[in-house]
C-alpha cells in the first residue's frame, strides 16, 4: 500500500481584469494530504481544481478572503478552463524557462536567439481554453465541402494557377506534384494566405509546453521553432500562426519545416509567410515526402451497381482496380478503371449518397491532415480549378449530424448488443462503422456504416 505525504502546495491563480483592468494574482499556499503515486492531473487547471477540492475536505471552517482575490475585487471566479494555474510542487514557471534554456542551448541554439524570442513571452489564456476545449462537429460532410469548395474559392484559385504558372510548373517539373494540387492545398489551409493565423507561435508553444495537454509534443515544437529562429529564416514578431502554432500560408509544424522548407527564391531565408516561391516548394517538399506519386491521380468519382458489398467501402481496404472492374464499379466521367493499382472506395454518406474510388495520392493528401473529408476537400479544390466537374452524385442533405453525445450513445448501445464500436468517445472512426454496418445487416438495411439519427433510434427501440 502506498503511504501518503503531507505537503505545501502554492498555487498562483492569474485572474485577466478584462480591457483596461489590470490583471490580478492570487497565491494561495494549501497544506495537503497526497498519496505518493502518479496522480492523473496533466492539465494544470484540472490540477487546481483537485487541489483546492482536496484542500477543502481537510477544514470545514470557513476562510478568510485573500487579499486581491475575488471578494475584494468584485470579479467572479474564473472557470478551470480560464484559469491559468502554476503549480509550484516542483518547478514554477521561471525555472520550468530557465531549464528549457539551459536544453536549447544544448542543441546549439544560441543564446541570443533564445533571449530575443523570450524576451516578451506571454503565457496566452486563448491558448489553454481552445487546447483544453472539447470542439462539437456537427457538420456533414456534404457542408464542409460547401465551404471548403465554394465556387468563390474555385474562381480564386484558377487566378492563383495564372498568377504563378511559370513558378508552378518548375516545381512540378522537379518534384512531380501538379500545381493544381499544391494551390488546392494553399486554399484550403488558409484561403490563399488570407487566414494564417494571429497567435505568436513562440507564446503559443510556450503555454502548450508548459501547461498544455501534451506538453512533451509541444515542447519539441517549441524547440523546433527555436531552431528556426536560430537559423535566421524569420524574425520572433513575424513567427505569427494558428494557437497550436501551424505556421504560414500553408500551415506547417515547426518539426514540418525544419525537414520540409525550402528558400525557392534563393534570399538565404525559408519563407513561408511571405515568399511565395517559398511556400509553394516547400508544400510540394512535404507532399513528395509523403508518399505522392508522379503522374498518378487522387482517385475519381465511381458509381457502385446494385447489391455492391458495402462492408469492403473502407479506406483500409484496397483492391486492384481489376477487382473493383469485377464488382461492377464504373467512373462517372465515362472512361474505364485503366490499370491494376490499389484503390480502395468511399462512401461518407453510405449508400445514398456519392461513391469515391481513391488511389495511393489520396492517402498522401491525408499525411497533410489525416482526414477524409479534408483531403476530399483538396482534391475536389484541385479538379475544379482545372476544369473538372464538381461532385455528380447527390448527397442526404436532410440528415441531420448526430451531436457528440448522440454519437456516444450510438456506440455504447452498438457496444451493448456486442457489435464490438470501440471506445465510446463519440468519434466515428473504422470501427464504429463496422459496428453500424453489423447492425444494420441485422435489421435487413443496407450495411453501408452511415450513422443516422434514424438508425440510433432504432437501437434505442432495440437496446
Amino acid at each position: 500500500m502506498q503511504t501518503a505525504a503531507s505537503s505545501l502546495v502554492t498555487v498562483n491563480w492569474r485572474l485577466s481584469g478584462g480591457a483596461g483592468r489590470p490583471r490580478v494574482t492570487l497565491r494561495l499556499s494549501l497544506p495537503i494530504t497526497v498519496e505518493r503515486m502518479r496522480l492523473p492531473f496533466r492539465h494544470p487547471a484540472r490540477l487546481l481544481l483537485a487541489t483546492l477540492l482536496m484542500a477543502g475536505c481537510q477544514s470545514t471552517g470557513a476562510t478568510a478572503p485573500v487579499a486581491g482575490g475575488p471578494a475584494a475585487t468584485g470579479a467572479s471566479a474564473p472557470s478551470a478552463v480560464q484559469a491559468q494555474a502554476t503549480v509550484q510542487q516542483s518547478v514554477s514557471f521561471a525555472e520550468w524557462l530557465a531549464a528549457l534554456r539551459a536544453e536549447a542551448l544544448s542543441q546549439g541554439i544560441r543564446p541570443q536567439t533564445f533571449d530575443r524570442a523570450f524576451q516578451r513571452v506571454k503565457l496566452s489564456d486563448r491558448v489553454v481554453e481552445l487546447d483544453s476545449s472539447q470542439p462539437e462537429f456537427t457538420r456533414q460532410v456534404w457542408q464542409y465541402l460547401d465551404s471548403a469548395v465554394n465556387e468563390k474559392r474555385v474562381q480564386d484559385g484558377r487566378r492563383r494557377l495564372q498568377e504563378h504558372a511559370a513558378l508552378l510548373s518548375r516545381i512540378t517539373r522537379r518534384t512531380g506534384v501538379p500545381g493544381e494540387i499544391l494551390v488546392a492545398f494553399w486554399g484550403v489551409e488558409s484561403d490563399f494566405g488570407k487566414s494564417t493565423g494571429n497567435f505568436s507561435v513562440i507564446d503559443a508553444l510556450t503555454t502548450l509546453a508548459f501547461e498544455g495537454r501534451r506538453a512533451a509534443y509541444f515542447r519539441s515544437e517549441l524547440l523546433a521553432a527555436l531552431r528556426i529562429l536560430d537559423s535566421g529564416d524569420i524574425a520572433p514578431e513575424r513567427m505569427t500562426g494558428s494557437w497550436a502554432g501551424a505556421m504560414g500560408q500553408t500551415q506547417f509544424m515547426p518539426t514540418v519545416f525544419l525537414r520540409n522548407a525550402v528558400d525557392e527564391d534563393g534570399d538565404g531565408h525559408r519563407d513561408i509567410w511571405g515568399s511565395m516561391p517559398d511556400v509553394l516548394a516547400s508544400t510540394a517538399k512535404f507532399v513528395l515526402a509523403n508518399g505522392w506519386k508522379q503522374g498518378e491521380s487522387w482517385g475519381q468519382e465511381v458509381r457502385l451497381p446494385d447489391g455492391f458489398p458495402y462492408d469492403q467501402a473502407e479506406l483500409s481496404i484496397t483492391k486492384p482496380l481489376s477487382e473493383w472492374r469485377r464488382l461492377g464499379v464504373v467512373p462517372l466521367d465515362g472512361t474505364e478503371l485503366a490499370g491494376d493499382a490499389p484503390a480502395a472506395i468511399l462512401v461518407l454518406a453510405g449508400h445514398r449518397g456519392p461513391a469515391f474510388l481513391v488511389r495511393d495520392n489520396f492517402r498522401a493528401i491525408m499525411r497533410y491532415n489525416p482526414s477524409t473529408s479534408y483531403s476530399l476537400a483538396v482534391a475536389l479544390l484541385a479538379d475544379r480549378m482545372t476544369g473538372k466537374p464538381g461532385v455528380q452524385g447527390g448527397w442526404p442533405r436532410e440528415e441531420q449530424a448526430l451531436s457528440r453525445d448522440e454519437r456516444i450513445d450510438l456506440q455504447q448501445r452498438l457496444a451493448s448488443l456486442g457489435m464490438e464500436p470501440g471506445a465510446a468517445d463519440g468519434i466515428v472512426g473504422a470501427n464504429t462503422r463496422n459496428a453500424v454496418r453489423r447492425f444494420q445487416a441485422s435489421i435487413g438495411e443496407i450495411p453501408d456504416g452511415f450513422a443516422t439519427k434514424a438508425l440510433l433510434e432504432r437501437l434505442r427501440q432495440r437496446s
